[in-house]
């Protein structure tokens, strides 16, 4: 398409430890694309955490789409999980002009917000979210007269891009705070993705079907996910920004911007207030410039 926006058609991940502030930059950095003109989905893939809606500016979440796609396995439905069955979503792309309404929501910017599951409600023994990470991983939106740039707000730690969640994505972001576990969820991230795309095959031992066992490796084999990039967030001072630079360099890792720690965030979070964007503008907008000239309209 002539005239295209760079990061138009392309599907970010973001991910981090529980509490490094996954969900605020997802936040902003929608808002940010949205007033550069860019047409912004954010996918609420987070299984127990809630407020999203309420930092985008919206006043309720939209129903899950798990309840769209018929119900997690564990509890009679249709959904698995991707590491037991690593089969594609059914019906996994859809036009948001084709989707009940109560499956999404807008603010009063444009942006939109999908949710794929939260498991406060689902009951007990319906404890495991692998079925909300199926419908993360697979599921692309469009809309009619707009191409998207697609927000993924994943779970905390690591257990997503376990479950494959990497392969569907076309880049991924690692939110890095000021803590230990930070920095070495960091690295492992960076090492998954290395292994992804150098496509060493995943763990196929426990599953007794073969045909299941050459689609597992199938998806990783032909992932999508073509590089990561890590922001530090929450930092106080420089000398600990000086001190996280330093530890992730021994690992290989370095961030592309560096948010500092603004009260006014957690305060938003707190009383459900849309977040702010106020003094990470800048490095927001580092970002940014990074993804863009990254895909470089390639995507």
């Amino acid at each position: 398409m002539e005239g295209k926006k760079k990061l138009t058609g392309t599907r970010i991940g973001v991910f981090g430890k529980g509490g490094a502030g996954k969900s605020t930059l997802v936040a902003i950095l929608a808002q940010t694309l949205q007033q550069q003109g860019y047409d912004v989905c954010v996918i609420d893939a987070d299984s127990t955490n809630y407020g999203l809606p309420q930092a985008l500016g919206m006043d309720s979440p939209p129903k899950s789409l798990l309840d769209l796609y018929g119900g997690m396995v564990f509890s009679g439905g249709n959904v698995t999980c991707p590491v037991d069955d690593p089969t594609p979503l059914l019906n996994a792309e859809i036009n948001l002009g084709e989707v009940p309404q109560q499956y999404y929501v807008q603010n009063d910017t444009g942006i939109t917000l999908l949710t794929a599951g939260k498991i406060g409600d689902r009951g007990p023994g319906a404890g495991c979210d692998g079925p909300i990470a199926k419908i993360s991983r697979d599921l692309i939106v469009h809309k009619k007269d707009s191409d998207l740039v697609t927000l993924i707000d994943f779970k905390a730690g690591f257990e997503d891009t376990a479950r494959g969640v990497l392969t569907n994505l076309d880049l991924a972001i690692v939110v890095v705070d000021p803590t230990i576990a930070s920095v070495e969820i960091a690295a492992d991230i960076r090492f998954m993705i290395d292994q992804i795309k150098a496509d060493v095959l995943p763990a196929t031992a426990h599953l007794e079907n073969p045909e299941l066992v050459a689609l597992a490796n199938k998806l990783f084999i032909e992932a999508s996910i073509k590089e990561v990039f890590f922001i530090l967030n929450k930092i106080p001072d420089i000398e600990t920004e000086k001190y996280l630079r330093v530890k992730l360099a021994k690992k290989g890792i370095e961030p592309v911007a560096s948010i500092s720690t603004q009260p006014s965030i957690a305060t938003a979070w707190l009383k459900g207030r849309r977040i702010q964007i106020n003094n990470a503008k800048e490095e927001i907008q580092k970002v940014i410039e990074v993804l863009e000239e990254y895909t470089d309209g390639s995507l």
